[in-house]
């Protein structure tokens, strides 16, 4: 656990799984759960985007429109033009890129153990949301202090097995599964909350949900053909 093999990328990792962490709770404050699920289902365009930049893999041009309309629903979602474009959406949209990175990072860190990874992370939060309650402690009830103690053991077996399933399945398996995520948020959000995404979510999403299905499928298409084989810029 404090063997920290590279040292400056685990640190880096703790600091983008935070701010992914505390963005969301954020965002989740001000905005419908669909509505901040919508903007995080565009993480692994952003994943592969940086993968690019950040790790050297090859990104052919069908992955690059992909990726480019997976934006543009983003922007939908987004509404620049209007009020829709505020601190929430803002927020949102910072904790979806942070994911993206923290994902790249968990790439990069394969052959460090699951425990030491979601050990540090869990750390870096509590860490940080120590320091945001000085001067503003409010102590919670008994049912408040349950659910938060709920949310941290769900929330560490989550993050456990994903961390796990990423070093184990193949990108093509996980995508449906995560963009179920989508799919629940508005269950739960519609059951417990009483909120139904707009025609700018569902319509920004649907094009999220299609780009980035679309990247996994080219990642496999790729990943399965032997590279002899495979023609330059299919990818």
């Amino acid at each position: 656990l404090f063997h920290m093999e590279r040292l400056e990328l685990q640190v880096l990792r703790v600091v983008m799984t935070t701010l992914d962490t505390a963005l969301f709770y954020a965002a989740v404050v001000y905005l419908p759960l669909a509505d901040v699920m919508s903007f995080y289902m565009a993480g692994p365009i952003y994943v592969a985007a940086l993968s690019h930049l950040l790790l050297g893999e090859k990104v052919g041009w069908r992955r690059w429109m992909a990726i480019l309309v997976g934006f543009c629903g983003v922007l939908i979602m987004l509404e620049p033009s209007s009020a829709a474009f505020s601190l929430s959406s803002t927020f949102a949209l910072a904790g979806s890129i942070s994911f993206a990175f923290a994902i790249i990072l968990n790439r990069r860190l394969r052959g460090t153990s699951d425990t030491s990874l979601v050990t540090w992370q869990t750390i870096g939060t509590l860490l940080v949301g120590g320091f945001l309650t000085i001067g503003n402690w409010q102590t919670p009830s008994s049912l408040d202090f349950g659910a938060m103690l709920l949310l941290g053991i769900v929330s560490c077996g989550a993050h456990l097995m994903i961390t796990r399933a990423l070093k184990l399945a193949p990108a093509s398996t996980l995508a449906p599964l995560h963009y179920s995520l989508l799919l629940w948020a508005v269950i739960f959000g519609l059951a417990f909350f009483g909120d139904m995404p707009g025609p700018r979510i569902l319509i920004g999403s649907g094009i999220i949900v299609l780009a980035g299905l679309f990247i996994f499928h080219r990642q496999n298409v790729v990943d399965t053909v032997p590279p002899e084989n495979v023609p330059k810029g299919v990818n």
